[in-house]
């Protein structure tokens, strides 16, 4: 009777967990895994991007053609797109007289979706020096900045828009907050924000504040938060991709359920190309401990990654998929090195750093985490593999230190993680 009345409340036990750690339910989302492909194109569309001819001055045409394409690879993840509307836009600034600055600004944010970040930062400063819209130029070079790693220059351009009652301001100061490790603060600024928009009924805003938001409340581990916010976004937009890899998300790292966050998942890919998507399912194909998926899921990565409107895009992510997948850590040191050319962020420098490793450049290695990576970044990924970088060195102490922090960062690194901490 005692092991009988010892096993029941065990038993008890675990199904309470279980029932604790559950916070999706899928008759929530399950209508918004269905949807119809998306539209990428309309007569209106049609009409202006007939106008556009080599020698056209539909200066307007360009604007409406750029906006058109860049919804369509919010859509569906083509970065055919993406490339599309820089074309429209580089047009733009060539031939405008009235708001070049504007039109620079437009370009600039499209260099940045690409990875382009210093030929971002190049048409930020062309809408400095044609003056107009001086506020809107100063919130996107603290973007640029803070994409490059200038950290001092990105601050002094945040004091600059400083104003507690615009949109644009708080999503910045979150962002900053962010930066400097102080989550709840980066919260409560993104929370004003999203009041702002709901204020204002902005939907476009209230779609992107709710996935940001959404993605803090998970990183403080607020993960029910996270969910419902997530749920909203997809009431807005049921198409959105990104709320669904949120969700999908949870429920393979929090709720540990693999099969159904691969079914989430399948209906995004389904229309929705980013190779971000295929490597998701992958890890999670990894976990599950089938290879034929794994296999399957980065081979889907790779050929799309191929493609050269990518360009530098998925140089970082590149580095792990060469190093672990195809066996080459030369070519994933050279990525690297590029990829610190490119963009000298902690997060590059996390990506040479491992790289090195594999190498066999291991206090190459140790020399990139001291200088460029500790007490810089607040990012448990980085961290994870600077604490690697440490124990390889025989740094044991500073690796346990890291180890205490990643402990809690189990669910925004995934459960493949908890091994690797383990043996750190």
């Amino acid at each position: 009777m005692r092991y009988l009345l010892f096993f029941l409340t065990v038993f008890l036990l675990v199904l309470c967990q279980e029932e604790t750690s559950k916070v999706t339910d899928s008759e929530d989302y399950n209508r918004f895994l269905s949807v119809q492909p998306p539209k990428t194109t309309s007569k209106y569309f049609e009409l202006w991007n007939s106008k556009i001819a080599p020698d056209s001055l539909q200066l307007l045409s360009f604007g409406h053609v750029a906006s058109e394409y860049n919804r369509y690879f919010q859509d569906t993840g083509d970065i055919q797109y993406l490339k599309k509307a820089e074309q429209a836009l580089t047009k733009a600034t060539e031939i405008a007289n009235i708001n070049k600055s504007g039109y620079y600004r437009a370009l600039a944010r499209n260099y940045i979706a690409q990875h382009r970040f210093k030929e971002a930062f190049q048409m930020a400063e062309n809408a400095l020096q044609s003056g107009g819209g001086l506020k809107e130029t100063h919130s996107l070079l603290f973007d640029v900045h803070m994409e490059l790693g200038n950290y001092k220059s990105a601050e002094k351009y945040l004091d600059s828009i400083r104003d507690m009652s615009d949109f644009g301001f708080l999503i910045r100061a979150a962002k900053w907050s962010d930066y400097k490790g102080d989550l709840d603060t980066t919260i409560r600024f993104m929370e004003k924000a999203l009041a702002k928009a709901e204020s204002a009924k902005n939907k476009r805003l209230m779609l992107w504040s709710y996935t940001n938001l959404a993605d803090y409340y998970g990183h403080a581990g607020r993960i029910e938060g996270a969910y419902h916010h997530y749920i909203k976004a997809l009431q807005l937009d049921a198409q959105n991709a990104y709320a669904k890899k949120g969700i999908a998300w949870i429920v393979f790292s929090h709720e540990r359920n693999p099969k159904e966050a691969l079914r989430i998942l399948d209906s995004v890919t389904h229309h929705h190309k980013s190779p971000d998507h295929f490597l998701l399912k992958a890890e999670i194909a990894d976990f599950m401990g089938d290879d034929e998926l794994k296999a399957q899921n980065l081979d889907i990565y790779y050929s799309l990654v191929q493609q050269p409107g990518y360009g530098d895009m998925y140089n970082g992510t590149n580095v792990i998929f060469y190093s672990e997948h195809l066996q080459a850590p030369e070519k994933a040191l050279d990525m690297a090195r590029k990829e610190v050319e490119n963009r000298p962020t902690p997060e590059s420098y996390g990506y040479l750093a491992y790289a090195y490793v594999l190498n066999g450049k291991i206090r190459k290695a140790l020399q990139v985490v001291d200088e460029h990576i500790l007490g810089k970044t607040f990012e448990p990924q980085i961290l994870l593999n600077a604490a690697k970088v440490y124990k390889v060195n025989s740094e044991h102490q500073k690796a346990k230190a890291l180890k205490q922090e990643l402990v809690g960062a189990i669910y925004e690194l995934g459960p493949l993680s908890e091994i690797e901490i383990d043996r750190l």
